[in-house]
């Protein structure tokens, strides 16, 4: 695996807001990705203009396969999330998300517009989006907005915030000429903070963008995938105790996190019960 060093790819996500890492997956790592993909599409349609209508999305990827923990726990990427956040940082969102062709250009937005503390701000959420097949600008290459992730909230204005409020067509007009398209090998990684502006771009081809797609945010902050749930505990205590921390298995000092004032890790141990459900017997 070859690409920008440390220092290079936190120079391009501080400047322009996104970096890129060529030969980000190893020849064995893509071709089992795509294996497990042929297994697993064709059953998962979109619902919704963001979701995609014709765009199929696997959520909770990390819990598939280990191949896709080990794309989510990679070191450059962790090296990346040790330096923009506090110890103990989370996986907020895993998925895989496949362009069909015909799709429409999702609404442009950001992936922590969520949280709302005022803009320009920090980094609390950053993004990959790995390429399983090659991205380009006539089949659905992700698109995006350089040097977006500066704006403060009035530049934001009208853009698409939550599933709940379209965006401003006039936001989508004035950003027209700003925009580029990631283009990018089969196996490629873009990593850009959650303030970036972006969007899954129009499928005007005759086959398929596949990636997927692993988030990170402050280890403050609620994840979009709530993996306790998503997650049965017995897959849960067979991973790595990076990806465990990854998914909340941690606290984070002084005690968030904590299971009825036990480590969240003990929850994992076979036969646990919260002290609180005990009973006089022990059970």
């Amino acid at each position: 695996m070859t690409g920008p060093g440390h220092a290079t790819l936190l120079e391009d996500l501080s400047e322009r807001g996104y970096a890129i890492i060529p030969n980000f997956l190893s020849v064995q790592q893509l071709a089992r990705v795509n294996e497990l993909f042929d297994d697993m599409l064709g059953t998962r349609s979109g619902r919704n203009n963001f979701e995609g209508n014709l765009t199929e999305r696997i959520y909770t990827l990390v819990a598939r396969d280990q191949v896709f923990q080990d794309i989510a726990q990679d070191p450059r990427i962790m090296a990346l999330c040790d330096e923009v956040f506090m110890p103990n940082y989370l996986l907020t969102a895993s998925q895989a998300i496949v362009i069909s062709p015909g799709e429409t250009p999702q609404p442009w937005h950001t992936d922590d517009n969520f949280y709302p503390i005022p803009r320009p701000r920090p980094m609390i959420s950053l993004s990959t989006i790995v390429a399983v097949e090659p991205f380009t600008a006539t089949n659905g290459g992700t698109e995006i907005i350089p040097g977006s992730h500066l704006w403060g909230d009035k530049e934001m204005e009208g853009y698409y915030s939550s599933g709940d409020t379209e965006a401003d067509p006039q936001f989508a007009a004035r950003l027209t000429g700003t925009e580029c398209t990631v283009e990018m090998a089969a196996g490629s990684c873009l990593v850009f903070a959650g303030t970036l502006l972006h969007r899954g771009g129009a499928n005007r081809g005759t086959g398929t963008r596949r990636a997927l797609s692993n988030q990170y945010c402050q280890p403050w902050a609620r994840t979009q995938e709530s993996f306790f749930l998503g997650i049965p505990q017995t897959e849960a205590a067979k991973m790595s105790a990076k990806i465990q921390s990854l998914l909340g298995y941690s606290i984070h000092p002084p005690f968030m996190g904590q299971v009825t004032a036990s480590h969240p890790l003990k929850s994992l141990r076979d036969g646990f019960v919260p002290p609180a459900f005990r009973t006089a017997d022990g059970l």
